[in-house]
């Protein structure tokens, strides 16, 4: 997000991820890929987060009242990005060192809290009023947790709230077998998990979930929104070829679920 920023067009314009980057010491040369150059992977990561970035502000623009969790927030400064109103709750859930890391390099943000957990821990979850509705937000976590892991979590979220909506990404198995190379190649091992090629998969897992959207990570959709000169040259073609071949269009899925009944209040 940070080389995003410092890119020009920029797709998210995120001035707090590039100053939390400028103050970490850390040699990022270090992770140049040999497969995938900076400037592509900085736009494959923010035209995916640009995409949740817009669910997220479509839910809230319904929900005035409502509880977001980001699970497995990382470094993303989505909060910010996002900048909820007073009647949202948000929470940022990682392991004790990304919290420790968020701390230091974020600044604060009203109605916003981080909780220093692994998210398939299954006391966390208590710590958190169960105000319906919730916003679960887990893009990028997915394919990192064993398939049980991932559903024990949802089975937990949709039990303690009434009613939400969990927008995540999946990768199908032949998605995991590509990454998985290229990362085994790059750094000897791999890491990717969890494979969903159905993403009514999860409905018949996790009972409460209705799949409502499902969205190619190369779809047009995703492609053609981002600001002119930012998409890498061919992808748009490539996003027009792999909707006529699903083992490609299927490769990474974005997907929205809802579960509990709808709601479509506005007021506080």
């Amino acid at each position: 997000m940070a080389v995003d920023y410092r890119a020009e067009p920029s797709i998210l314009g995120d001035s707090i991820a590039a100053q939390a980057c400028d103050r970490i010491d850390y040699d990022f040369t270090r992770l140049r890929s040999r497969l995938v150059s900076p400037e592509s992977m900085s736009v494959k990561v923010a035209a995916r987060a640009r995409f949740f970035d817009a669910w997220t502000n479509d839910f809230l623009a319904e929900h005035e009242r409502a509880t977001v969790l980001h699970l497995g927030a990382g470094l993303d400064p989505r909060v910010w990005r996002i900048d909820p109103g007073p009647g949202v709750a948000w929470y940022d859930v990682d392991l004790p060192g990304i919290v420790d890391a968020r701390r230091e390099l974020f600044p604060d943000h009203a109605n916003y809290r981080l909780i220093a957990a692994s998210v398939t821990e299954p006391s966390w979850l208590e710590r958190i009023p169960p105000e319906p509705p919730v916003l679960v937000i887990a893009q990028g976590l997915t394919m990192y947790l064993r398939p049980e892991d991932g559903c024990t979590l949802l089975r937990r979220i949709t039990d303690r709230f009434a009613r939400g909506a969990v927008i995540l990404d999946t990768y199908s198995k032949l998605g995991v077998r590509v990454v998985n190379g290229m990362l085994k190649r790059q750094f000897g091992s791999a890491m990717l998990c969890w494979a969903i090629d159905d993403p009514r998969e999860l409905e018949r897992a996790v009972s409460p979930l209705r799949c409502t959207d499902v969205v190619s990570a190369t779809s047009p959709a995703v492609v053609d929104g981002l600001p002119a000169g930012t998409a890498p040259r061919g992808s748009r073609l490539f996003a027009r070829i792999a909707e006529l071949v699903p083992p490609l269009r299927d490769l990474s899925l974005h997907v929205r679920y809802e579960f509990g009944a709808a709601d479509r209040t506005t007021t506080a």
